[in-house]
């Protein structure tokens, strides 16, 4: 069964503003890590996030932040350049490597995930915890909803 539509809603007025909220978290997170003195991306921030999770390898860390895995390299390559990552060979797998927090990256990262917090305060503002439950999961399922099978 199909829901109703109102009559101003399109699927591309959806895809709008999907786009404008991204852009706009990635601007407001760009500010942030700025006024804390960082000079990172949105995308670093990202890679930093799920290194900080516990180990991965560059192809997780590039399905995590969007990009294809030669711009990983080179965003791997520019994060072990300033000290905050580093590779470490995989001791059941010498053929694989996984990207490790230094010590400065644990101090940068405690500093910059108050920079998220932050954000996604600001983000959900005004809004109950019901509410940032309910938009959290009518996300998850317009992403499930358009997903192909077996990704």
């Amino acid at each position: 069964m199909q829901a109703t539509r109102a009559p101003n809603e399109s699927a591309s007025s959806l895809a709008l503003l999907v786009r404008q909220v991204r852009d706009a978290m990635w601007a407001r997170m760009a500010h942030e890590l700025a006024q804390a003195g960082h000079e990172l991306t949105f995308s670093q921030y990202i890679t930093l996030k799920k290194i900080a999770a516990g180990t991965v390898g560059a192809t997780e860390l590039a399905r995590a932040a969007c990009l294809n895995p030669g711009a990983m390299t080179r965003l791997i390559d520019k994060l072990v350049a300033h000290g905050l990552v580093t590779r470490v060979v995989d001791p059941r797998d010498r053929r694989a490597l996984h990207i490790d927090l230094t010590d400065r990256g644990r101090t940068i990262w405690s500093e910059i995930d108050q920079c998220g917090r932050r954000v996604l305060e600001r983000a959900l503002d005004g809004m109950s915890k019901d509410e940032q439950r309910q938009l959290t999961r009518l996300l998850a399922q317009v992403r499930d909803n358009l997903s192909f099978p077996g990704e």
